[in-house]
């Protein structure tokens, strides 16, 4: 029974620690721009789409290309969709995700068409390891591995630098930062930066694992990491990372362990889930202190 629950386990926590990559991407840029940034979703599937062009070129090529193009295009959009709209209501901004990401859907349908195009950037990773007397996915168990380093790293990032430190303080108070000498401008780049270094991340796992690529690759992944974000607590980083694992081990955990019959309405069972979170907790797990507008 143990060796057989530790696939198990390693399963949902690489399933668990894609949903907290993608939940901590979207909730960087909502803790300094009170932004629900739907357009998070394209910043998953254009890399993934860079991975499909450059599918014949070394691993190493293609991953990086894949982080740089996703950088750019969230500077971009930062620079040419959300600046200028910046300082008005949180509704119009919302609009403004959703247009940029329907915008660079239909884009990508003009450029590669709507089929599924096959991509297998991790090759090398197929296949499995022994672990503790059990059999284990290796790509699976690279991706736990990856999501763990990651989160260490991006919380001694915001803890010990001083971009860290500006973020911080930005998600606390963001008038009053600025009046402290916190540049905006620069705060808010690097949380979108920072956001898209994540998504590219996310591709490249998440590619992998499915072993394809079309328009709407980065949707269901973002929906569900919105989920895990409320969860957690809109505008808390540790909030967004906890739901995210949390929304993931539940999600793999129904599916190992429901009876056939129900196993189809899994989602259904998650989704119960969050409303029993968020009757008891609607500000979240881990609410944020400085949740107010942006003015």
């Amino acid at each position: 029974m143990g060796s057989a629950f530790i696939p198990i386990m390693i399963d949902a926590f690489s399933v668990g620690g894609l949903y907290a990559l993608t939940a901590l991407g979207i909730g960087l840029i909502f803790s300094v721009m009170r932004l629900a940034n739907f357009a998070h979703a394209e910043f998953v599937t254009v890399p993934a789409y860079a991975l499909f062009v450059l599918s014949d070129h070394p691993v190493v090529v293609s991953i990086s290309a894949a982080v740089l193009v996703a950088v750019v295009l969230a500077l971009v959009t930062e620079r040419a969709a959300f600046r200028p709209l910046r300082g008005i209501d949180p509704a119009t901004m919302l609009i403004a995700s959703f247009a940029v990401s329907m915008f660079i859907q239909r884009l990508l349908v003009f450029a590669f068409d709507s089929r599924i195009k096959p991509v297998n950037p991790l090759a090398v990773l197929d296949g499995s390891v022994a672990l503790f007397g059990a059999q284990v996915n290796l790509l699976k168990l690279t991706t736990v591995i990856t999501c763990l380093v990651l989160l260490i790293a991006l919380t001694v990032f915001l803890k010990y630098t001083r971009f860290g430190l500006e973020m911080r303080a930005a998600a606390e108070d963001f008038t009053m930062s600025r009046l402290l000498g916190v540049r905006a401008n620069r705060v808010i780049a690097t949380a979108f930066v920072l956001s898209a270094l994540l998504a590219a991340v996310v591709a490249v796992l998440f590619s992998a694992q499915t072993g394809f690529v079309h328009p709407r690759f980065g949707l269901q992944i973002v929906i569900i990491a919105f989920v895990a974000t409320v969860i957690g607590g809109l505008g808390n980083l540790l909030g967004a990372a906890v739901g995210g694992f949390l929304v993931g081990v539940v999600s793999t955990l129904l599916q190992a362990l429901l009876p056939p019959d129900l196993r189809p309405f899994r989602e259904a069972f998650v989704f119960l889930l969050v409303i029993l979170v968020l009757l008891f907790r609607p500000q979240g797990l881990f609410p944020a202190r400085g949740l107010k507008e942006r003015i």
